[in-house]
């Protein structure tokens, strides 16, 4: 990820992020319970929502969006590490955590397949994985500009793609999905599953 797109994705989020996000944050996150694993902290948006009695792992491939993250982590109020990795390669014994959170991420994995598949592998039997995403649309004419605008949107946007079906890997996995609420008519989706082994 580039430094550039780190410095001013804050700056260009903080619209959405004050009201409607930072409440779905929240919601999403107070169902974080015991260990918990973050994939792709970015820029640490969640780090001071987490509740007590968590303690969370960080992992976040780009360098420049750890940096930006500390000034985050110093507000929190349970303990965090970051660890610069990627979701696809994660670097975990299996079993190890009981909450994995992923909050706008999945858009710009590279391989979200085998992000799904890790993120199963480390998530405990029964374990709670909790997503709040950005995905493709179910009306076909936005579905399909989602398509259209993607190539262009991924080399302006560090990899973004507007057009994931996010909820359906999770479910090509065998992740069954307990809960879904839509938001910006169905653009973005915060969604509760049970890591079932």
């Amino acid at each position: 990820m580039s430094q550039l797109f780190a410095n001013w994705y804050d700056f260009f989020m903080k619209p959405l992020e004050k009201k409607k996000f930072k409440r779905i944050r929240e919601e999403l996150l107070a169902k974080a319970t015991g260990s918990v694993l973050e994939l792709g902290s970015g820029t640490g948006i969640n780090f001071p929502l987490y509740k007590e009695d968590v303690i969370v792992t960080a992992i976040e491939p780009s360098q420049h969006m750890i940096e930006r993250s500390l000034t985050k982590h110093g507000q929190a109020v349970v303990p965090i590490e970051i660890v610069q990795a990627s979701a696809e390669e994660l670097p975990f014994a299996t079993d190890s955590f009981d909450t994995v959170v992923a909050t706008l991420v999945f858009c710009t994995i590279p391989n979200p397949e085998k992000a799904i598949i890790e993120m199963k592998r480390v998530c405990k039997p029964g374990g709670k994985i909790l997503l709040f995403e950005h995905v493709k649309m179910q009306n076909r004419f936005l579905s399909s500009l989602q398509n259209w605008l993607t190539p262009a949107w991924k080399k302006i946007c560090d990899g973004c793609h507007l057009n994931r079906n996010t909820l359906e890997l999770l479910r090509n996995k065998e992740i069954p999905i307990i809960l879904v609420h839509q938001y910006y008519r169905d653009l973005f989706v915060f969604a509760e599953a049970e890591n079932r082994k």
